[in-house]
């Protein structure tokens, strides 16, 4: 299991240097006020999912990766899932925060999910019910892996773990780099873009197979005269992650459709009966 630790977290700040290095870029500033992002994804390596396994495996098989292959599926269909969703460590919006530290934290409060998206996923064939891991259910870390997610899922009695975590980044005209710090009173003629990268991981509660994976993004343009305030600049951001989660469920339903008619084998009937 990596136990590498958040490589990215987006740090708030007031009007500082990173700040003025943004009025440069944009042209100039009205002001000196300035709206701070709410904080980076999860590192879903630490979740047993890491770009790293390809390279690995086509290196060497270690015994971390062999570990990795012998694992087998042990959910019994139809399914009971356990949903969490994971930030960086520390992350904190307008209207919600997380609580653990360490790898990630976890975030309780649906601040851009729907209950009818989660009804709808509940509703899918060979899901006996699916619901929100409770905060209660765990410690406040540090979290170092999926270990401690798949502990909360199994006192649920929960046969699958539904990780997932979104990734905001707020970009002015083509600027590659994503901005953490978002100056308001930009000038009329630049572009604002907020991006959304929603990521899912369907594992195992007993030994952390993993089953599936899904990811959708979406992105929300205007120019950037209309970020008047911190207020409009975070509508933007909720309205990006409500349409990136939406497009997510859709993914999830198709991931789901692919591991029912790998997993949810029929029972062979006995060729003897009647003989």
């Amino acid at each position: 299991m990596s136990r590498s630790v958040i490589s990215k977290i987006v740090r708030s700040t007031r009007c500082s240097v990173a700040a003025a290095a943004l009025a440069l870029a944009c042209g100039g500033v009205v002001g000196c006020a300035s709206y701070a992002a709410p904080g980076g994804p999860a590192d879903m390596g630490v979740m047993g999912v890491s770009p790293k396994l390809a390279a690995d495996r086509a290196e060497q098989t270690g015994a971390t990766m062999q570990e990795r292959f012998d694992r087998k599926p042990l959910a019994k269909f139809p399914a009971s899932i356990a949903v969490a969703r994971v930030q960086a460590s520390g992350y904190r919006s307008r209207t919600t925060g997380s609580f653990g530290s360490g790898a990630y934290s976890v975030v309780t409060t649906r601040e851009v999910e729907k209950d009818a998206q989660f009804e709808r996923l509940s509703k899918l064939d060979q899901v006996a019910n699916l619901g929100p891991i409770n905060r209660l259910l765990m410690t406040s870390g540090p979290f170092k892996s999926d270990q401690e997610l798949r502990d909360a899922a199994a006192t649920m009695q929960a046969d699958m773990l539904l990780i997932y975590t979104l990734d905001t980044n707020f970009y002015v005209r083509d600027m590659a780099k994503p901005l953490s710090v978002v100056t308001l009173g930009l000038s009329p003629n630049q572009q604002a873009r907020v991006t959304t990268t929603a990521s899912a991981v369907l594992m195992d509660t007993r030994n952390g197979y993993v089953y599936g994976l899904a990811e959708a993004t979406d992105s929300y343009n205007r120019l950037a005269s209309a970020w008047t305030n911190e207020d409009a600049i975070d509508a933007a951001r909720i309205k990006t992650e409500q349409a990136a989660f939406e497009k997510l469920c859709g993914e999830l339903e198709k991931t789901w459709t692919q591991v029912v008619a790998r997993y949810a084998k029929p029972v062979a009937m006995n060729a003897n009966v009647g003989g």
